[in-house]
C-alpha cells in the first residue's frame, strides 16, 4: 500500500523558506515510495457544523493517511486531528513551541536546564506597573534578555543593558506577552542547533555571530558542522519530548563550564541551511519516521 500524505505550509508568508521545506518533504516522500502533496493552508478551511468539524477543500482531494504540518495554523491542525488524521507535529506541540512562555514552563516542569526566566504579567492597555521593575531588579542583574512570547528567526529577542533601555523596550513591546531571562554571557554570539527526529539527533551545527549576541543565521550568523556530545544529544531529545514534538530544531547555549542550556525549541525548523552545511537531508529522516509511525 502506498501511503498518501499532505505537507501543509503557510501560503501567505513571503519568501521561499516555507514552501521550500514542503517541497523537500515531497521529494523525500518520493524516495520512500510515498505520495505526498504540498498544500498551502488557505486551500484547507476548517468548517464547524452540528455534525462536527470538517475541511472545505479548494480542489477535490481524498483525505490523507497523515499530515506533516509545516505551519503554525493551530486551528487547522486541530480540525485535521478531529477528523482522526494523524498530524506530525501535533497541534499541541506546535502551540507549545510557538509560545515561549509555554515552552519554558514545560521545560521547567521537566527540570531541564534553561536560563532563569520570569514571565511578565498580563497587560491589556498601558504599560507595566512600576512594582514589576522592582521585582526584576530583585531577580536579575543587567544585562538581561527580553523575549517576546511569539517570534521567529531570532527576531523579537533583545539584549537590554540597563533599566532605562528596559523601560524603552517595554514601551515598544506594549501589551504583547514576553519573558525576561538571565543573559548567558558565556554563549554570546554562539549556540548549537540540533535537529531531533523521534529518539535521534540526526544533524547538528555550531552557529556563530561576530557582532550579535544572537547566533541565528537569519540574523547574520554563520554555521559549521558539529559533533554533539552525548549530553547535548540527550538534552535535545529530552527537550523535544517535553513539548510532545515528533521532530524539532533545538537550540542550545553554552553555560559557564560549557554545559548545554536550552535556549529554544522550533517545531517547524527549516532544513535547507542544515543540508548546505552538513550534507544531511533532515526531510528524509522526518518522512521515514512518519512512515514508521503511521504503519504502526
Amino acid at each position: 500500500m502506498t501511503l498518501k500524505g499532505w505537507v501543509i505550509y503557510n501560503g501567505h508568508l513571503p519568501g521561499p523558506k516555507f514552501k521550500d521545506f514542503a517541497d523537500w518533504i515531497v521529494e523525500a516522500g518520493h524516495r520512500q515510495d510515498m505520495d505526498i502533496h504540498s498544500i498551502p493552508n488557505h486551500h484547507l478551511l476548517s468548517v464547524f457544523t452540528l455534525n462536527g468539524q470538517n475541511i472545505s477543500y479548494k480542489n477535490e482531494i481524498a483525505d490523507p493517511d497523515f499530515v506533516i504540518f509545516s505551519d503554525k495554523d493551530i486551528p487547522l491542525a486541530r480540525t485535521l486531528e478531529a477528523m482522526d488524521i494523524p498530524v506530525f507535529n501535533s497541534s499541541q506541540a506546535i502551540e507549545i513551541s510557538d509560545n515561549k512562555i509555554d515552552t519554558y514552563a514545560r521545560l521547567a516542569a521537566h527540570h531541564l536546564p534553561i536560563p532563569k526566566t520570569m514571565v511578565a504579567p498580563k497587560v491589556f492597555t498601558g504599560s507595566l506597573h512600576p512594582d514589576t521593575f522592582s521585582q526584576i531588579r530583585k531577580e536579575f542583574s543587567f544585562p538581561i534578555v527580553v523575549k517576546e512570547a511569539f517570534g521567529s528567526f531570532g527576531e523579537q529577542v533583545y539584549l537590554v543593558e540597563n533599566e532605562e533601555e528596559l523601560e524603552l523596550k517595554l514601551v515598544e513591546i506594549r501589551n504583547r506577552p514576553f519573558v525576561i531571562q538571565s543573559f548567558i554571557r558565556s554563549s554570546y554570539g554562539r549556540d548549537l542547533r540540533l535537529n531531533v527526529v523521534g529518539d535521534k539527533v540526526v544533524a547538528a551545527v555550531l552557529r556563530e555571530a561576530k557582532e550579535d549576541f544572537r547566533a541565528n543565521v537569519s540574523a547574520g550568523g554563520t554555521m559549521k558542522p558539529h559533533s554533539p556530545s552525548q549530553i547535548e544529544k540527550d538534552l535535545a531529545i529530552a527537550a523535544t519530548k517535553a513539548i510532545g514534538a515528533d521532530f524539532a530544531g533545538v537550540d542550545l547555549l553554552f553555560g559557564k563550564g560549557g554545559e548545554p542550556i536550552i535556549c529554544e525549541i522550533n517545531s517547524n525548523a527549516h532544513i535547507r541551511n542544515i543540508f548546505n552545511c552538513t550534507g544531511i537531508n533532515v526531510a528524509d529522516y522526518i518522512v521515514e519516521y512518519v512512515k514508521d509511525q503511521v504503519l504502526k
